[in-house]
């Protein structure tokens, strides 16, 4: 029997190590007998051979939970298995330990196949949480029960992979929070933690215990105490210590043989720490406080034991730094699955607020990446952070350091500006210590997400400046990654909240070409040496202070790099991770070259002023990228060019803020670069079907091209870009597709292409054919060019008249007309736009148009649209554009809007969504539409009329009342727009309106419309917010400035007045409770503009003569 049980031992053994190693995918039928076998093995076998039995098993489930349906009761139920193998309880550490493997190895879920289902998902966390919270056995070895915590560990991390967390009893977040967060510090050197239970949202630190190191003060107080043959004996054992730590990987290597903190002279001198004495010490790593010195720079303490002890201690550590490497990668998937606003409650359990001075440090995430001496684990922690920190921006928008420091209490803004503060001081000591590569290019990152979510403008300058400096070298390092990583930070500084006026202060500054352009430096001391030797450029004025904005000496440091990254060959080869990723041979790598790139769009896109007088050049630059075979580097040189278009289009806007320092690029020099870039690349470009990205990017080019200078093109150049456009509508891509019909949308706006009426209606059939398309994007997009076409055929019916009228098509416009209709049922993203276009269209229709039966139904149907578009649920974006459309329809004097059968159903509509709306900005533009009609027969009948009156006099009484207290912003707009409205229906009203005005202000609410009349009069109304979405049409227009509305009060009044002495017996009554309201109106009004001369004349009477 003995036999028989080795042998099934070593059978489960070599099947373990089979199907670990060759990694063997089992079907179903083979899953299900082996699984069968290996519980009757653990019901019939002796106990001796359960551990490899379980092994065999973990080998088995490994990804394969779900497809295990038929054995999980006898594993996971109440008495299973591994249920009671995998209890804390459980005396055999090695059956509890193949346990929890095996556990592990079931919550992992594959990509494709549905997770572990409950309960058993939840009987593993549990058993999972019980192992990490119970102690180690006395009699496990150390090593052992780091094996059992790593299994743990991972098996957590595949229960938080397998979805979203749910916050039930079982699952308490705080608690599996303050597990990790107690063996992300397992077994540290030099730090013994005692964390609480339980972690709770708090917004300050919660208490942690750390006790003193007792075994390092005695440590060093025998080194003092030694002879000096036991010195030259630990210098001699001491040599050893790179060995042992190679267990670590090949990085540990620079770690442990650095001689002096790597901060320097640019680190210390340009940051502005306050390091004391520091800069005495530097090279004597045991006169740094632990707080500025990683604990993984020190002389380590294995040579206070013998070589076999020393061996062990080394796996020991090894072992420990693997449980806090798992420990991390599972925070990472708990910052996965669970929502940011939840997490974010324990910020400060994570991420410090301030520097340890006067005491311990903090024990926090940026702890680990200074002192852990594995680079794995520091890598683990920055990750973690930047996962924190990724879509961070909402909660970091709160902190605020700007104002005057509070002596009672600290504001939670100022202590989270105190938290962002202290993530630039740490992440920068990281940056300057470490020497791995990979974790180099893990703190790259993470400053990156820090500075693309910190709102710079709410806090104190001087963040940026140290990081900009320290991280210029770094663009030179001799490995590929962390060059990329390098500028990927720079691109987050440049984009980030630009301009900043910090920011712009650093690229005006003189930038040095030595230290740029010397490759293969690896030291920090040895960068900043270089960097701050510079040898000046040809030219170079000699004064730091001489480039200031709007007179540079040449162009921005920042272009110069990335031009010369992008276009300069590399001086000699780097590190091996390079290796095959040059486009060219003698080029610098291709990830470098996209990333200097982007760099570049982003400094054009932020800072376009700085750039603007190499355009040529990088136009130069752009093309010289389109000409490359790799389709990456045409894609980003296209990026560049339309954030070059944009850039030019934005200067020349009216409302662009345009200072003497930042004038606009000449038109004749916007045509010279367009000229240029418009050549065989471009062309090339917007032809290659293979690379469907790259066509979508050149139209979008094609679409920043600045009208003034695209009307001085040469005439072949507009066809040529017209001809492409227009053709590619018609691409079997819907990216290619979509861009095509949006850039054409941007030129029918062009002043020298809106008035031709081939090219109009070209535009339009393309634009029609790409509404029906089957992909959303592409009719989202048309919708919009179709909104913009029909502005342009309002903007020719006022500037050119009949005779575009008469040459535009009746048939296409008919068309135009259906399709607008079919469009605004579609989605909102389509219906936005859709609706704007029917208005402009009804608006643009003629008598010639309207007295043709063809027309008839269609116009029905397109007002029936609008009117339901106002009245339904879609989003209010979509429903400010109907109400919109709507006045733009009742601004065409050739529609029948008092007869129609629609008119009454779209005064019904516009009159609900004033008085019931909850979205302010809806309820102004339907009272905007309201008013738009200037004569009272196109109110209809008196009860129409009464109506629309009725509901004015409501909104205005309760326009105060609102659900969201966001909508109080336009509470004043809509009060002068209401008052507007009123004051318009007043002066166009007949004598068959007096009963229905009588009834509305012989009430209580007269006085209350009385208050607000008087005080639109007084000139203290507000104008209206902008449109939404590019719609057609002034604001300014719909509505009248107070003096317009008291010009309007006096003739309505006057009229009144002279109707009132002819008017007969049964109407005097209703007219003259209408007179004596508006004289009402008019007197408050005289008497509120006096006192308010008396108040404004008051100081000046008092004056000394």
């Amino acid at each position: 029997m003995h036999i028989a049980s080795y042998q099934e031992a070593s059978f489960f053994k070599y099947f373990f190590l089979f199907c670990y190693y060759l990694q063997v995918i089992v079907d179903e039928h083979a899953l299900d007998v082996l699984v069968s076998y290996c519980t009757r093995a653990l019901r019939t076998c002796s106990s001796w051979t359960h551990p490899e039995v379980l092994l065999a098993l973990s080998s088995l489930v490994y990804g394969n939970g779900s497809r295990c349906h038929r054995h999980l009761p006898e594993l996971l139920g109440l008495s299973g298995i591994l249920v009671n193998y995998g209890d804390p309880s459980q005396p055999d550490i090695e059956l509890r330990r193949s346990a929890v493997h095996c556990l592990a190895n079931l919550c992992l879920s594959v990509p494709g196949q549905p997770y572990l289902e409950e309960p058993y998902k939840g009987v593993c966390y549990g058993i999972l949480l019980r192992t990490l919270q119970s102690p180690k056995p006395p009699d496990v070895e150390d090593i052992v029960f780091c094996t059992l915590l790593q299994s743990a560990l991972k098996g957590t991390q595949y229960f938080l992979n397998g979805g979203k967390w749910k916050a039930v009893s079982t699952q308490d977040l705080g608690t599996l929070l303050a597990l990790l967060k107690r063996f992300m510090f397992y077994g540290l050197p030099g730090i013994s933690v005692e964390m609480p239970q339980v972690l709770y949202p708090a917004p300050l630190p919660q208490y942690e215990t750390i006790p003193a190191a007792k075994p390092e003060l005695s440590q060093d107080s025998a080194a003092q105490k030694k002879t000096a043959g036991s010195q030259q004996n630990k210098k001699r054992k001491s040599r050893g210590k790179g060995k042992k730590a190679g267990a670590e990987g090949k990085n540990d290597d620079d770690d442990h043989t650095s001689g002096h903190l790597k901060t320097g002279g640019s680190g210390v001198d340009q940051s502005g720490w306050s390091l004391g004495s520091q800069s005495a010490s530097v090279t004597s790593p045991s006169g740094v406080t632990p707080q500025l010195y990683p604990s993984w720079k020190k002389g380590s303490s294995d040579s206070e034991f013998s070589d076999p002890e020393g061996g062990m201690q080394t796996k020991l550590r090894l072992y420990q730094a693997r449980v806090r490497q798992s420990a991390l990668q599972c925070f990472l998937a708990v910052v996965k699955c669970v929502e940011k606003r939840i997490l974010y409650g324990y910020w400060s359990s994570f991420v410090p607020d301030a520097p340890g001075i006067g005491g311990p440090p903090p024990l926090t995430l940026l702890t680990i990446a200074l002192k852990d001496p594995s680079p794995k684990v520091r890598a683990g922690s920055l990750q973690v952070l930047s996962a924190l920190l990724e879509g961070s921006r909402q909660f970091l928008s709160t902190a605020e350091d700007t104002s005057a420091p509070r002596q009672a209490f600290t504001p939670f803004s100022a202590t989270l500006a105190a938290s962002v503060r202290e993530l630039h001081r740490c992440l920068l000591l990281a940056l300057v210590a470490e020497s791995s590569c990979q974790t180099l290019t893990q703190v790259l990152k993470c400053l990156a997400h820090l500075v693309s979510n910190v709102p710079y403008n709410r806090l104190r300058p001087g963040l940026l400046s140290p990081l900009w400096k320290q991280i210029r070298p770094y663009v030179r390092h001799r490995d590929v990654n962390v060059r990329v990583s390098s500028l990927t930070l720079f691109g987050a500084l440049i984009s980030t909240q630009a301009p900043l006026p910090e920011i712009q202060l650093l690229l005006q500054q003189p930038g040095s070409t030595s230290a740029l352009s010397t490759p293969g430096i690896s030291t920090p001391q040895e960068l900043s040496h270089n960097w701050r030797l510079p040898t000046r450029r040809d030219g170079e004025a000699s004064s730091p202070g001489g480039g200031v904005e709007g007179d540079p000496e040449g162009p921005c440091w920042m272009l110069q790099l990335c031009v010369s990254l992008v276009t300069q060959p590399r001086e000699e080869p780097y590190s091996d991770s390079d290796a095959g990723g040059s486009s060219g041979a003698s080029l610098e790598p291709l990830p470098i070259r996209l990333e200097a790139l982007q760099v570049l769009a982003h400094l054009v896109k932020g800072y376009f002023s700085l750039v603007q007088t190499s355009l040529l050049e990088l136009g130069q630059l752009s093309t010289r990228c389109l000409k490359e075979q790799e389709p990456s580097v045409q894609l980003h040189g296209t990026k560049l060019l339309e954030e070059l278009g944009t850039g030019i289009i934005q200067q020349y806007r009216a409302d662009a803020n345009t200072t003497p320092s930042a004038k606009c690029v000449p038109v004749c020099q916007v045509v010279e670069f367009w000229s240029e870039v418009l050549a065989a690349p471009m062309i090339s470009a917007l032809q290659n079907e293979q690379h469907p990205t790259l066509q979508t990017s050149a139209c979008d080019t094609l679409s920043s091209i600045l009208p003034q200078a695209f009307s001085q093109l040469p005439d072949k150049t507009q066809v040529l870009c017209i001809t492409i456009l227009l053709g590619l509508t018609y691409s079997e891509n819907a990216l290619v597709k979509a861009a095509a019909v949006r850039a054409l949308g941007v030129y029918i706006l062009f002043p020298c292409l809106r008035e031709d009426v081939m090219f109009v209606a070209d535009t339009a059939n393309a634009i029609l054919t790409a509404l029906d398309d089957r992909s959303p994007n592409v009719r989202a997009k048309a919708a919009w060019s179709l909104g913009n076409l029909t502005d342009t055929l309002i903007v020719n019916m006022q500037s050119v008249g009949l005779e575009f009228q008469e040459e535009f098509s009746d048939m296409l416009l008919l068309n135009m007309l259906r399709s607008a209709t079919k469009a605004s049922g579609d989605k909102d993203r389509v219906k936005s736009n859709a609706v704007r276009a029917l208005g402009n269209l009804v608006h643009f229709l003629q008598p010639v148009h309207l007295g043709k039966p063809v027309f008839e139904q269609p116009l029905q149907e397109a007002m029936r649209a609008l009117i339901d578009t106002v009245r339904g649920e879609a989003t209010m974006k979509v429903r400010w554009n109907a109400c919109y459309a709507l006045g733009n329809a009742f601004r065409n004097h050739n529609l029948p809007l008092g007869s129609a059968v629609w008119s009454k159903e779209a005064y019904s509509a516009l009159s609900y969504v004033v008085t019931s709306c909850k979205n302010f900005k809806v309820r102004i533009k339907s009272a905007a539409a309201l008013s738009v009609p200037s004569t009272r027969d196109r109110y209809g009948d008196a009860q129409q009329f009464a109506q629309v009156w009725q509901a004015l006099a409501q909104a205005l009484e309760h326009s105060e009342e609102m659900e969201d207290f966001l909508e109080y912003r336009y509470c004043a707009s809509l009060r002068s727009q209401l008052c507007h409205a009123l004051l318009h229906l007043l002066s166009v009203c007949q004598p068959n309106d007096l009963p229905a005005l009588r009834s509305s202000l012989s009430d209580q609410s007269r006085p209350v419309l009385q208050g607000f009349l008087v005080h639109y009069l007084s000139n203290k109304g507000v104008t209206l917010v902008a449109g939404v979405d590019g719609a057609a049409g002034d604001e300014a227009g719909d509505h009248a400035v107070p003096e317009d509305g008291l010009r309007a009060l006096n003739e309505t009044l006057t009229r009144l007045k002279g109707q009132l002495e002819e008017a007969v017996l049964d109407r005097s009554e209703d007219l003259e409770t209408v007179v004596n309201f508006l004289e009402d109106v008019l007197r408050n009004f005289e008497e509120v503009k006096e006192s308010d001369s008396k108040v404004f004349s008051l100081p000046l009477s008092k004056l000394p003569q």
